[in-house]
């Protein structure tokens, strides 16, 4: 089965091929971050604009890519949320557009759902049951996949998300945007145990609650001018870091499931693959990390679900809207 998935959630466009949701023929994305860095974080009707004005050149660039038409395909899928109401309008009329010109079937995907896959693009033999943390800029969710298509969310953030609390801590100490990157690079001239900052919500329950942390950050900095901003973000980031690894162990333990899986554009982050990869070595658990590249927002992950949900659900209507606030389950 061959889906071209297509992505606009937020702020990046993105389009692939993926064969029989596991074999990337083609992964296109277009990132917006340059238009948002003057104002600190991601504007919706920029987002929007800019979405359509790049969707049709990257859903071109993927068949190109994938040495495929429309009439290789067997699906579009687009994802209908959770995210932007104005970017997920793009991405969804692109798709629907194309199924009611082509005749293809249209397949609506929820966007942590997506998230679920790409390890499993990655991995191609994983198979449920797993626990995946999904930390993102806009969400951080632990999640129990029992089996394709049936998911249980054990724990997700009460405020600010962990993505949410890297970009404005980057923009407090003036690094830009987006933040997790920007801090993550600086961490490593740093000192991870300079400042001994809160691990918020750590021991207590699986939801999580970063805003506390960022208020921490900012009154130390208030308090010590005089500090590295080297130390504050490598410290501010290993806070992060542990709660994340500590809840998601935590739910491995309460589930009784032995493999964990992380998702969303946080787990590119250096410290925590790391911090993963010693989990995997210490053989408490298995640990699935998919690339970099299909951590943060893509289209792969997309296609990847569009052709699971092909085969479980169908076709989904023409008239199914997009939902910004969509929860899984």
């Amino acid at each position: 089965m061959r889906v071209l998935g297509i992505e606009t959630s937020c702020d990046e466009t993105a389009a692939a091929v993926v064969d029989d949701g596991r074999q990337v023929r083609s992964s296109v994305v277009a990132s917006q971050a340059d238009l948002h860095a003057r104002y600190g974080g991601v504007v919706p009707e920029i987002a929007s604009r800019a979405h359509v004005e790049l969707i049709c050149d990257v859903i071109e660039q993927a068949l190109v890519e994938a040495g495929a038409a429309l009439a290789d395909l067997d699906a579009i899928a687009a994802v209908r949320g959770p995210g932007l109401a104005g970017a997920l309008l793009v991405g969804v009329s692109a798709a629907k557009a194309i199924s009611l010109a082509s005749g293809l079937p249209y397949v609506a995907v929820h966007h942590h759902e997506a998230h679920l896959y790409a390890a499993m693009i990655e991995d191609p033999h994983l198979e449920p049951p797993l626990v995946t943390l999904v930390v993102s800029g806009g969400h951080t969710l632990l999640i129990a996949m029992d089996a394709h298509g049936c998911y249980r969310v054990l724990g997700e953030t009460v405020d600010d998300a962990a993505g949410e609390a890297f970009d404005k801590v980057a923009r407090f100490l003036g690094l830009g945007y987006p933040g997790g990157p920007a801090i993550d690079r600086l961490a490593h001239s740093g000192d991870p145990a300079a400042i001994a900052f809160p691990r918020p919500m750590r021991g207590d329950g699986l939801d999580f609650s970063f805003s506390g942390l960022k208020t921490a950050v900012v009154q130390y900095v208030r308090k010590h001018p005089e500090s590295e901003v080297a130390d504050v973000a490598a410290s501010f980031q290993a806070a992060i870091v542990d709660v994340l690894v500590d809840k998601l162990l935590e739910a491995a333990r309460e589930t009784g499931i032995d493999t964990v899986v992380a998702g969303g554009g946080v787990a590119a982050n250096s410290a925590l693959r790391a911090r993963l990869l010693d989990v995997a070595a210490a053989g408490t658990v298995r640990v699935v990390l998919p690339s970099i590249s299909l951590c943060t927002d893509n289209a792969a992950m997309v296609a990847a679900v569009g052709a699971y949900r092909l085969v479980a659900d169908g076709p989904t209507a023409l008239d199914d809207p997009v939902v910004p606030n969509l929860r899984l389950g």
